[in-house]
């Protein structure tokens, strides 16, 4: 039995990376494990460069639709007002695929963030490649159950406030434009309403539908951004003990480079 015993003792000392008191590693600090953290901070950072570069695609569909249908709206005296509303209803379904794709971006943005803060800080700061194993955390949890790291409703709003919103506004401007002064100026506000009449649909229907739309957007961004701004959790399930990477120093009339969301 003494000989079992002896054979258990080696066999554990050995499994405990030669540990004599028996404890489990404490981080990982090896040359293979910090060469395979950098590669993943690699693979995660070209992910989310490359769902960037679909952001812009979308962006770049909206803008390019806009300036086809304000073309076609002003092509001549007679043309309807109706491209603009078509153009807008197109803008819609591309800022709901832009939103969706946003958050696809989200995740792995999330991930090289944590990866940034767990080991290149450490690293920059003096302190060796030398982070804690990740037991149950942030990042070990989304790479067992990946997850959207933000809501569709605040994706919609972000996109709204970045692009989105600025072409809607346009559209509306250009939608006035067009009953208000082309061909010539209105005279009363019931030539107004009669030019803004589409097909069978009238005029006061038209415009009732076009206001509610664009009250709708603004409240939308507006609700999401406030609703960001009192939001303290974010990124909280692994910046929650990290407050001191939050602090920023004061800076002497230099504005702190902000996010690029």
């Amino acid at each position: 039995m003494t000989e079992f015993d002896d054979r258990d003792d080696v066999a554990l000392a050995t499994s405990t990376d030669g540990d004599p008191d028996g404890d489990p590693p404490s981080g990982i600090s090896g040359n293979k494990e910090v060469g395979a953290i950098a590669h993943l901070y690699r693979a995660e950072v070209y992910r989310s460069t490359v769902w960037r570069q679909r952001l812009d695609q979308t962006t770049n569909w909206a803008v390019i639709s806009t300036g086809i249908g304000l073309s076609a709206a002003f092509a001549s005296e007679r043309a309807s007002p109706f491209p603009i509303v078509l153009v807008g209803a197109l803008c819609i379904m591309f800022l709901m695929l832009e939103a969706r794709r946003y958050r696809f971006f989200y995740v792995w943005r999330f991930r090289a963030r944590v990866l940034e803060i767990a080991f290149y800080v450490p690293m920059l700061r003096g302190e060796g490649a030398r982070i804690p194993l990740d037991r149950g955390t942030a990042l070990s949890d989304d790479y067992v159950k990946p997850q959207y790291r933000i809501s569709m409703i605040r994706s919609v709003g972000r996109r709204l406030r970045r692009n989105y919103g600025w072409i809607f506004a346009i559209l509306g401007a250009a939608y006035f434009a067009k009953i208000a002064i082309h061909p010539t100026d209105v005279d009363n506000f019931a030539h107004f309403v009669r030019r803004a009449h589409i097909g069978p649909i009238p005029g006061w229907l038209a415009l009732i539908c076009g206001v509610a739309f664009h009250i709708g957007w603004i409240t939308l961004a507006w609700k999401t951004w406030w609703d960001e701004r009192s939001d303290k959790t974010k990124m909280a399930d692994f910046l929650k003990s990290r407050e001191d990477v939050n602090f920023r120093p004061p800076t002497k009339g230099v504005t702190p480079m902000k996010a690029d969301d």
